[in-house]
């Protein structure tokens, strides 16, 4: 699926900058080994608002759409790391150890790493933290789940910072924060009440971002009946939360997506807009 590379493609590059090495590295694997799926449906709405009949435009301008792309899929894994962080908060285990790392070992659960990282590096997620710590100096962390603690917290601030930057000048930047607001909410609820059905909704809220990310990109809109389309479809994916791990992971976008998909998608922008469906996002 050519949507998976460019999408991965972006945001690889979306990061290049970022220091030090390790650190970079850390976020790369998380990109390589989770599903590329909202960034995919970025790149499809985008398509589909081109299908549309209202469309204004004739094509769909590559690099500027996956840059969207990349920033909605950045936002998604920040928070989905901070998902597992806040339901298994290290800090408060003592030294039961660090956080588990997402597997990569399924290939279900992968979009595949089918992008080349420009400077050769090769992506290693399961070295020890430490190691690129250089040794400690007075007042840092020594004990190792502590350190991998503090760089999963950062690792996952970096990557929605990074695409909160790269959405900042779009018509999605306000769907953005709404997302980030409402998985505040979702997670400080969940962690009182237990509620696990509300862990899903960072999935279909993001969807949902993607969706105007990606219409927006070419002047169209999302109604609200292609919200509540892929808000449907993030949360009936397959993967129930509590069914085989606390952090449900999104099915591979070829899983959740086909060749139909996009006529689907034209389907719900051509729908009249009504009064829309209330999601986390919206309360």
């Amino acid at each position: 699926m050519e949507e998976v590379a460019a999408v991965r493609r972006a945001a690889v590059e979306a990061v290049g900058d970022i220091e030090p090495d390790r650190l970079r590295q850390r976020i790369r694997g998380r990109l390589e080994s989770g599903s590329m799926a909202p960034g995919v449906l970025t790149l499809l709405s985008a398509r589909a608002a081109v299908d549309a009949p209202e469309a204004t435009v004739e094509s769909v301008p590559s690099d500027p759409v996956a840059e969207r792309g990349a920033g909605v899929q950045l936002i998604y894994e920040g928070l989905r790391l901070t998902r597992v962080l806040s339901q298994g908060p290290p800090w408060e285990r003592g030294g039961e150890g660090s956080p588990p790392a997402p597997s990569t070992d399924d290939a279900s659960m992968t979009d595949g790493g089918d992008v080349t990282v420009p400077d050769g590096e090769v992506s290693d997620p399961s070295v020890p933290v430490a190691e690129s710590r250089g040794g400690a100096k007075p007042g840092e962390a020594t004990d190792p789940a502590d350190i991998e603690a503090d760089m999963s917290i950062l690792v996952a601030d970096v990557m929605v910072a990074r695409g909160f930057y790269l959405l900042a000048r779009t018509e999605a930047a306000g769907c953005a924060v709404e997302t980030v607001r409402a998985f505040g909410r979702d997670q400080t609820e969940r962690r009182t009440s237990g509620t696990e059905s509300l862990d899903r909704n960072l999935e279909a809220d993001v969807f949902e971002l993607a969706v105007v990310a990606g219409t927006t990109a070419v002047g169209g809109r999302a109604t609200a009946a292609l919200k509540e389309y892929v808000a449907d479809l993030a949360r009936g994916d397959g993967r129930a939360p509590g069914t085989a791990t606390a952090d449900p992971p999104l099915s591979v976008a070829e899983g959740l997506f086909s060749e139909a998909t996009v006529e689907t998608l034209v389907d719900h922008l051509s729908e009249e807009p009504g009064d829309g469906v209330a999601t986390s996002a919206d309360s």
